[in-house]
């Protein structure tokens, strides 16, 4: 038995505790297959902040490292375990502390899931806006490690957005707060935005200060097809340069389009290169539906089709939704997530394009296309070497393209395990030096998820 779980024995309660190499096993990935990955020594679910507190002084004082994982629906590799650590998962902690109407905030545990927050908050007549593919089943903890965005960001923005303040276990166990309950506050430097987005690499998040908004009216969408992916870009332009705020804005290709067909019987056209969704939650969604319809008529849409009522329009939101399930249902993936400038979103789809082609691969893109966010998802044989290989080349070549068009290797997923190589050619070496020295004051000795974004 090791220090680590003998110490982890006397100072916790059993039932936190995990140590069955079976249950532990459970405990390594996240939903990044490929990235490398652990046994930990020890899996701790505590309840408290106190456990969690109790659980870092012993990876301190043993200097073990520390993975801290939500649902592990990420798809970077970020929450992957490495031999011998201690994973913390916060999945326990998941309690809805309080909802203040009058200051429109939500005070949560990690462990709390986006969609059970969201349908809490909007009993009381208010919403809070980011909503990952996953919202179902991802933490508001993983959604902060990872600064998640969703299907909303083109109108209402990321996660960060909406972190006001933060409770946050140190890596010697301490529990320090930042920011704030109020709807304005500048005192001193913003360590709160600085932990958004830090992968459980600066500290552990154990609770969270969240801003909301009032609820909208229920969106209606548009769908519209299109005979090139070229096309329903510029149909994203034209939206978005006339001023318009779409609730969302949302683009799927032929691949992915015939891939959600696998899974669901959800009859998307069969046929179109390119499927666009726009949403308007407005309170005249009818009439911003007609004018991005003929925004997209004018782009060159071979049809427009608008919903008449809320259901219809989730059947659409859900179809969009199921763009991973369908495409994994092809065959081994590697996601990609790069983001572009919107007025290079059509470059980008065709230059992955022409990457699929040259790998001989197949490459499914959906995007985020009112903010250039998109996910080209590469489908390949992982048992077939060679072309595992095509498929590191395809990813590489994809995340490339995207710095030469202005853009970032990840608009929302994080860098973890699968992009830690590319960060420096996108901030450059320094920029990675003065990173390196920001993890050096919160986390001495290293021990806080090890191995990740450096």
């Amino acid at each position: 038995m090791s220090e680590l779980v003998i110490q982890l024995r006397d100072r916790l309660p059993a039932e936190v505790l995990a140590t069955d190499p079976d249950v532990m096993l459970t405990y390594t990935r996240d939903r990044a297959e490929f990235c490398e990955a652990g046994l930990p020594a020890a899996v701790v679910l505590p309840r408290t902040v106190a456990q969690v507190q109790e659980a870092v002084r012993v990876a301190y004082e043993l200097r073990v490292p520390v993975v801290t994982q939500g649902a592990r629906t990420g798809l970077s590799g970020g929450a992957n375990a490495s031999d011998g650590c201690m994973v913390l998962s916060l999945v326990k902690m998941d309690r809805i502390l309080e909802i203040d109407t009058v200051d429109r905030i939500a005070v949560v545990e990690a462990g709390v899931v986006n969609a059970d927050l969201t349908r809490a908050v909007n009993k009381l007549g208010l919403h809070y806006p980011p909503d990952p593919s996953s919202w179902e089943e991802c933490t508001i903890g993983g959604n902060i490690a990872t600064g998640a965005g969703g299907l909303c960001c083109v109108k209402y923005g990321v996660t960060a957005e909406y972190v006001l303040g933060l409770d946050i276990v140190l890596a010697d166990g301490r529990l320090m707060s930042t920011g704030r309950r109020t709807a304005k506050g500048v005192a001193g430097y913003d360590l709160t935005k600085l932990f958004v987005g830090s992968e459980g690499s600066l500290g552990i998040v154990v609770q969270a200060t969240l801003g909301l908004r009032p609820l909208p009216p229920r969106q209606l969408v548009l769908a519209a097809e299109f005979g090139s992916t070229d096309a329903a870009c510029d149909a994203v332009c034209r939206i978005m340069e006339r001023g318009h705020t779409p609730a969302l804005l949302e683009l799927m290709d032929r691949v992915t389009i015939t891939a959600i067909n696998r899974v669901a019987a959800m009859e998307l056209p069969k046929t179109t290169e390119a499927l666009l969704l726009a949403a308007s939650d407005g309170p005249d969604a009818a009439a911003d539906l007609a004018a991005y319809g003929l925004l997209c008529t004018e782009a060159g849409a071979i049809a427009v089709t608008c919903a008449d009522d809320a259901a219809e329009s989730e059947m659409l939101l859900q179809a969009r939704r199921l763009a991973h399930a369908g495409l994994t249902s092809m065959g081994s993936i590697l996601v990609d997530d790069v983001a572009v400038p919107r007025s290079r979103l059509a470059d980008l789809i065709a230059g992955v394009a022409a990457i699929a082609d040259k790998n001989q691969l197949v490459v499914g893109v959906s995007a985020h296309a009112g903010d250039g966010n998109t996910h080209p998802v590469i489908v390949f044989d992982a048992s077939d070497p060679d072309e595992s290989r095509r498929a590191q080349d395809a990813f590489a070549a994809i995340m490339s393209l995207g710095l030469e068009l202005g853009g970032t290797i990840t608009g929302e997923h994080g860098v973890g395990v699968l992009k830690k190589e590319w960060l420096a050619r996108e901030i450059t070496d320094l920029g990675v030096e003065m990173q390196r020295k920001v993890k050096h004051a919160f986390d001495p000795h290293g021990i806080l998820n090890p191995g990740k974004l450096f």
